[in-house]
């Protein structure tokens, strides 16, 4: 048995897309093309908006979308695989169009966030892969963005490796940290393959493997004079850490030129302790040493201790960012909107569901953020028929779907198209963006947001509409297949 991450990824499927698309096969629906959105339902932690990330994982998959032979004879094993089919499989070429929203950008419940256009076998397959690589990243960029906008512009590290769930969480999910805001991560690794500012200094076994706390940080201090922060709650932060911490900073490092970085704190009232640390240090002429606190935080936490006075410059945040702790799941699902006549028809598909959250909005579609020309704020998203414009030369008209009586006429506004075309019959079209692009492109586009959408508990709605022609639509054919 192998056990590295194999860099092809094809078979990382549910074993049920392989069986449709044989079915598909067999029925001769292989060349019939389809149109498949990815969406999600609510935002995580009740939040008032998501981040979107993972696009470029879902780039790489595609790009690298082949069956390998070791592949098809462990289907030929299955015993319930045509030949035929295993033989379109080797000869597998993908050649969809893909259109998604850069990541980045901030996104709500019932948008098409990713739409998949190509041949139904095709698009079915890369069903599982897309859902995974957007729903892990995009639920880590989330709860990143949140403990980011909670520590008020203090700088937050992810520090939450090691307790991941596997490699693939910690790695990428650094890569989706950054994107939400943190300024770097411990997760080696992930400075090396994205570039995330690989960032730590030492651990309580440091200090514990010397003769005496004071020596430990000796002896740090001379091995990194240039960035020096000591961890100083190994035994007592006040009587013993931070002392012998402003004892070395003295003999250590001013002697050869240098201004200590930091201390860190990983244990107990952090808010008290730092207070009462501050002091310490302007009082021995550091002032300019900068705190740092970890210690199982989140958004919350942070917000509490700043508000009661916690003297912390940066955050070290572990496990309830890594693992989104509070809300594990983002729940993006992916469905069938439209299937393609040979005569270019497009003819909207529909699920529909007693939980009306369930009922699916059809067509191919295109999305489209509205925004006040005054504030540069976003008014609303609006889903319309791929082929509508809204001209905002011109007045226009929204509703909420939900509560149609509800209405407004914009004037004044900016409409701006979100999705990108990423891949056109195969070949991808991805603009490629750095990691600190997407977070200032991140960083900007919630600043379009209203504060009254950020709040953390009970956050005002951000308005997702249909047009009209959407609107009737998906009505219709809800009046059609209720029974």
């Amino acid at each position: 048995m192998q056990n590295q991450i194999k860099t092809n990824l094809t078979m990382l499927t549910d074993f049920y897309e392989i069986t449709m698309a044989n079915g598909y096969f067999s029925n001769g629906f292989e060349n019939k093309i389809v149109y498949f959105d990815m969406f999600f339902r609510r935002v995580p932690d009740d939040g008032g908006y998501a981040i979107m990330a993972g696009t470029q994982q879902v780039a790489d998959y595609l790009k690298n979308l082949t069956f390998t032979q070791e592949d098809i004879e462990y289907l030929r094993g299955c015993r319930i695989f045509s030949e035929a089919f295993l033989k379109y499989l080797a000869d597998f070429k993908f050649s969809c169009d893909v259109w998604a929203v850069p990541e980045g950008t901030p996104i709500f419940p019932g948008e098409p966030i990713l739409t998949v256009r190509g041949p139904a076998i095709q698009a079915q397959f890369v069903e599982t892969m897309i859902l995974l690589s957007i729903n892990h990243q995009s639920l880590i960029a989330t709860k990143a963005n949140r403990i980011v906008r909670a520590a008020l512009g203090r700088p937050v590290m992810e520090f939450g490796s090691r307790r991941a769930q596997g490699p693939d969480g910690a790695i990428l999910g650094a890569r989706a940290a950054y994107i939400g805001g943190c300024c770097g991560t411990a997760c080696t690794i992930s400075d090396r393959d994205f570039g995330v500012p690989a960032l730590g200094t030492m651990a309580h076994s440091w200090v514990q493997l010397f003769e005496s706390e004071v020596e430990a940080f000796r002896a740090y201090a001379r091995e990194y004079p240039g960035q020096c922060t000591l961890l100083v709650d190994t035994f007592n932060v006040l009587k013993s850490g931070v002392p012998n911490a402003i004892r070395v900073f003295q003999e250590e490092l001013l002697p050869l030129g240098f201004r200590p970085a930091g201390i860190r704190i990983d244990s107990g009232d952090i808010a008290y302790l730092s207070r009462k640390a501050r002091k310490m240090l302007d009082d021995a002429g550091f002032e300019d040493c900068k705190i740092c606190a970890s210690n199982s935080l989140d958004e919350y936490l942070i917000r509490d201790m700043l508000m009661q006075g916690a003297c912390v410059d940066s955050f070290g945040v572990g496990e309830r960012l890594i693992t989104a702790s509070s809300e594990p799941v983002f729940g993006g699902v992916y469905k069938l909107a439209a299937v393609e006549q040979p005569d270019g028809t497009i003819i909207p598909k529909i699920k529909i569901s007693e939980n009306v959250s369930k009922i699916t909005t059809p067509c191919f579609k295109k999305l489209w953020r509205l925004y006040d020309k005054g504030s540069g704020k976003a008014i609303a998203d609006v889903i319309t028929m791929n082929d509508e414009q809204i001209d905002d030369a011109k007045p226009y008209e929204i509703f909420d779907p939900e509560h149609v009586w509800k209405r407004k006429i914009l004037t004044n506004f900016r409409a701006v198209p979100l999705r990108e075309k990423i891949f056109e019959n195969g070949k991808c079209l991805m603009k490629t963006r750095s990691l600190k692009e997407l977070q200032l492109y991140c960083m900007q586009q919630v600043d379009t947001l209203w504060d009254e959408v950020k709040r953390f508990e009970h956050p005002h709605q951000y308005y997702v509409d249909l047009s009209q022609r959407l609107w009737d639509e998906k009505n219709l054919l809800i009046s059609r297949y209720s029974y």
